[in-house]
Order: C-alpha cells, then sequence, then structure tokens
C-alpha cells in the first residue's frame, strides 16, 4: 500500500504538528499537514476562510486536501481536528495507519488556552471544545489503528508511543 507512514487524528491543540515533526525525524520522513496545505493553497489563514466563506466551504477545501495528501505524501501526515467529520474523508483513512492523539479538556485549556484562533471555539470555549468532543471522538475512535493519550506527556514521549503503538522502529 501507499500513502502515508502515519496519519495522526485529533483535536486542536492535541500536538498533532509537533508530534509529526518529531516522528518525521525519528523515521527519516516527511512532516505534512494539511490545514497548512490548505493556507498555502489560499493564500489566508484558516480562521479567515472560516469567516469569509463558512465552514462548509472550508470542510470542502479540507476534504480535497485530505485526499490529495492521502494520495501523494508518504511520509506523516497529519489531519485538521475536523477532518473526520467527512464520511468520505473516513472511509479513505480506512487503510492508513491511524493514530488519534487524545487530550482531556484540562489539558487542551493548559496547551491552547481556548483563545486562540480557533474560529469554532470563539464563545465559551470550554463547553465548545467539551461539544466538539463529544461530537467527534467516536469518528477519531473510529478511523484510528491506535489511541495514543497525550496527557501529561512530552511530545517526544507522544511520538515514541506512537511508534510503539504501530509497532515501527526508527530510522
Amino acid at each position: 500500500m501507499t500513502g502515508p507512514q502515519i496519519v495522526l487524528v485529533g483535536p486542536m491543540g492535541v500536538g498533532k504538528s509537533t508530534v509529526g515533526t518529531l516522528l518525521a525525524e525519528r523515521l527519516g520522513s516527511v512532516y505534512r499537514d494539511t490545514d497548512a496545505d490548505i493556507v498555502a493553497a489560499q493564500g489566508r489563514e484558516i480562521s479567515d476562510i472560516f469567516l469569509d466563506d463558512g465552514e462548509s466551504h472550508f470542510r470542502d477545501l479540507e476534504r480535497d486536501a485530505v485526499r490529495t495528501a492521502l494520495a501523494e505524501h508518504g511520509g506523516i501526515l497529519a489531519l485538521g481536528g475536523g477532518a473526520i467529520l467527512d464520511e468520505s474523508t473516513r472511509a479513505l483513512l480506512a487503510p492508513h495507519p491511524v493514530v488519534y492523539l487524545s487530550m482531556d479538556v484540562e489539558e487542551a485549556v493548559k496547551r491552547t488556552g481556548l483563545n486562540v484562533a480557533r474560529p469554532l471555539l470563539a464563545v465559551n470555549p470550554r463547553k465548545q471544545w467539551r461539544a466538539l468532543m463529544d461530537a467527534r471522538r467516536h469518528l477519531y475512535a473510529e478511523v484510528a489503528r491506535a489511541v495514543v493519550a497525550t496527557d501529561d506527556r512530552t511530545p517526544e514521549e507522544v511520538a515514541q508511543a506512537v511508534l510503539d503503538a504501530l509497532e515501527l522502529k526508527e530510522a
């Protein structure tokens, strides 16, 4: 099978970018983030896409970005927090080694402050984060071969736990 060595999914702020970069270094691979692909292609931030064009338009862009990345990227791939909402995206993920990086709300508060440019958390961030996770947690778990908790772990410890969960050795 071609495609990414590892696909990371999970909520915003869980550390997909940091852990993904570490995994790429350890595996002698390349890191790619579909959110970064969208920003590069659109020439504007995701929060601006949400505000200017709406969530539905962003989700269309996201679905296309994920499809493209799964088809052409052979390294470590991180998906945006809501990418798993799309049924066709979940189906595309089925043959790939997907790892769900999880964290609880208190960890999310520590990491993101739940107030940075996160368009879905603009009002009452803790409540919104909990609601998002209630809607998404089962979808993350559905697509994942492994779940790795990130709470109270360093990025290095999380990266090692991902390698262990997938039984991968460093390059």
